[in-house]
């Protein structure tokens, strides 16, 4: 009787001995596999047009096309409203708005925020689910332009990769230039000029601080939220936008 007891104690702790191992190490397990995955997928990313990036602008990028497939889809028409314009042309207020709600770490970093991405791995691991997001100015961009809104982990990897490219490749200054010009800002309406003269009904480069707020807090959900239409959600997130860039004095 006494035997059985200590064999069931022994049990106990061994049991809970390898579950706990097994929490430790399935994580780092997780992300071995990532990145091994990620080497794999490497010579499949694009590179030569990354390159052509330097100089030129790029006409369509993949999420415009998903959005007129998915038009197409629901026997829908789609017109893509946009309008190029360098950087120059876009308000100081907008861009700082941008990076402190985006990427506030965007011109310290190589492209990918290792800690808010080990922090979201972990997250959505604990979770089962894409419940926190991590993604960079660039990751964002590399999405944009080459990929699609797929939560499919593979696409998530070249997303990964495309960046550590595009960082290697384009400037901070060029990078930021066609993120602001490419991006979703509504249904149809991609970059920040067609934006300004859609919601605010004048050129980016004349956006207010409130108003470039109000642009940034909608990066997130652009189709569901209008940056000249005061709900909850854009009120608060502008305040949180406004708050951050009177911190960093901007």
């Amino acid at each position: 009787m006494i035997i059985s007891e200590l064999h069931i104690a022994l049990a106990k702790q061994f049991t809970a001995g390898s579950i706990q191992w097994i929490k430790k190490n399935k994580l780092r397990a997780c992300i071995a596999t990532v990145f091994g995955i990620l080497f794999l997928q490497y010579l499949t990313l694009p590179n030569n047009s990354l390159q052509s990036l330097r100089k030129n602008n790029p006409s369509k990028t993949a999420m415009m096309e998903q959005r007129e497939q998915e038009a197409a889809d629901a026997e829908k028409t789609l017109t893509i409203q946009k309008q190029w314009v360098p950087l120059s042309r876009i308000s100081r207020h907008l861009i700082n708005a941008v990076i402190v709600s985006e990427d506030g770490m965007f011109y310290e970093h190589e492209g990918i925020d290792w800690y808010e991405l080990g922090e979201s791995i972990e997250k959505n691991f604990e979770k089962g689910k894409a419940a926190r997001g991590g993604s960079t100015i660039s990751q964002q961009l590399s999405k944009n332009l080459y990929l699609s809104t797929s939560k499919d982990p593979v696409r998530k990897l070249k997303e990964l990769i495309i960046t550590l490219r595009m960082e290697r490749t384009l400037s901070k200054r060029r990078i930021l230039e066609i993120y602001l010009n490419v991006i979703e800002w509504g249904n149809g309406v991609f970059g920040a000029e067609a934006a300004a003269k859609k919601y605010f009904g004048k050129s980016a480069s004349q956006l207010t601080r409130a108003e470039a707020a109000q642009m940034a807090a909608v990066i997130p959900s652009p189709r569901k939220h209008q940056p000249n239409n005061m709900t909850r959600y854009v009120s608060r997130r502008s305040s949180i936008i406004l708050s951050r860039m009177s911190a960093r004095g901007m």
